[in-house]
């Protein structure tokens, strides 16, 4: 570790720093679904909606804010990100329309999340980090954007109860101001990684697109997002409407983030060991097996909270695993762009996630029918990543020789 730190130091705290804020607000969003809600008369699907339409716009723009990041630098990407995260938070703290909600929440916090979170943080810490600590470096980043989440929604949760929702988002925009500083942290190695042999942006296209790993590792990782939104917007509602207290489902929610932070660190170091397609699919196997005990066992505060914290060591265990692989596959040069790619299927099944849940409810007055999809899609994701093959290209290969 403190090797590791020598190497990368700089970029690691920055990228640490900032994945815990964007992602620890970003966590929270599912609090403002009941009182926003409540106050203009809206159903479910309207909030859902727009934090449906955020993870599509967010995938969507993804891999232009990674190709942007690989070209003119991470920390430019990250101020421009930062700003706009601030922008839509505080127009989000005035929202009184399904329009003006899906403006702000949707829009352009989603234009902000797309450069201050993982794509681009963790490409330019894969990037920085030796070839051997690459994936321990991406654990790291990721486990401190856990840590962001299980620190923020507490307290995003004690400023929706001092301030109003309306006052917390402003709150939090302030909080989030707090990026544009932290980028200045974003300093690349004292001596240059090596990144392989040139290649252009169309070529690395080309490339990706044209091998079989890529477009599984992506697949796979859509039911990541599908899972991951449904759970963090929609469970708390389904907690309150099986006659548990409203502070069990933000604890639940809270404990998701503090073993995510064991779960994306181990994976991280689990992925420098043993082969991650294999480490993928065990994971996404046993969200599967989790999601099915929780419905299946009688439902209290205690099974509900051991829920959290089991699906709280799968949560984004993910996540260095998939963009540890794309850099191995493809190497480093291009690892933004390429892990925006994959990134945006993750934020497809977001997107359908986020506002399926609501519009399955609305309709049916129940979310039975999602949760037994989130448990199928855990099924086809094991079998898509089991055959990847973690073995460089060709180009790299020839590199290396």
């Amino acid at each position: 570790m403190t090797s590791l730190w020598r190497h990368c130091g700089w970029m690691l705290l920055g990228s640490s720093l900032i994945l815990a804020l964007s992602l620890g607000v970003r966590h929270g969003f599912g609090l403002f679904l009941p009182p926003m809600s409540a106050e203009f008369g809206w159903g479910r699907e309207v909030f859902a909606f727009a934090i449906a339409l955020q993870n599509l716009i967010w995938g969507l723009i993804q891999p232009f804010t990674g190709a942007f990041a690989d070209r003119f630098g991470v920390k430019r990407t990250v101020l421009i990100g930062g700003v706009l995260y601030v922008a839509g938070l505080a127009l989000m703290a005035f929202s009184d329309s399904p329009a003006s909600l899906s403006l702000s929440a949707g829009l352009l916090i989603g234009l902000g999340l797309s450069g201050t979170s993982f794509s681009v943080l963790l490409g330019a810490v894969g990037q920085a980090a030796p070839v051997e600590k690459r994936s321990m470096a991406m654990g790291v980043a990721a486990a401190a954007g856990s840590f962001g989440q299980f620190v923020m929604l507490p307290g995003s949760l004690g400023l929706i109860t001092w301030l109003g929702w309306s006052g917390a988002l402003l709150a939090l925009a302030v909080l989030i101001a707090l990026i544009l500083p932290l980028a200045a942290l974003l300093r690349a190695p004292a001596q240059p990684v090596a990144h392989g042999p040139a290649q252009t942006l169309l070529d690395a296209l080309r490339e990706a697109a044209g091998h079989s790993g890529f477009w599984l590792l992506a697949l796979g990782f859509f039911v990541c997002g599908f899972q991951v939104v449904f759970i963090g917007v929609h469970l708390p509602a389904y907690l309150v409407d099986q006659h548990l207290p409203a502070q069990v489902g933000t604890t639940v929610l809270a404990l998701v983030g503090l073993f995510n932070v064991f779960g994306t660190y181990t994976a991280g170091w689990l992925g420098s060991c043993y082969a991650k397609p294999k480490l993928l699919a065990a994971l996404y196997l046993t969200r599967g097996v989790v999601i099915v005990a929780f419905l299946w066992a009688p439902l209290s505060e205690w099974t509900a909270y051991a829920f959290g914290m089991a699906m709280g060591f799968l949560w984004l265990s993910t996540v260095p695993l998939t963009n540890g692989t794309v850099a191995t596959l493809f190497g480093v040069r291009n690892l933004s762009m390429l892990g925006g790619i994959v990134f945006l299927f993750h934020q497809l099944g977001s997107f359908m996630g986020g506002w399926l849940g609501g519009w399955l409810y609305d309709r049916t007055g129940s979310y039975e029918l999602v949760w037994q999809i989130c448990v199928g899609l855990s099924v086809m994701a094991a079998l898509l990543n089991w055959p990847v093959r973690e073995q460089p290209v060709a180009r790299l290969q020839a590199g290396a020789a």
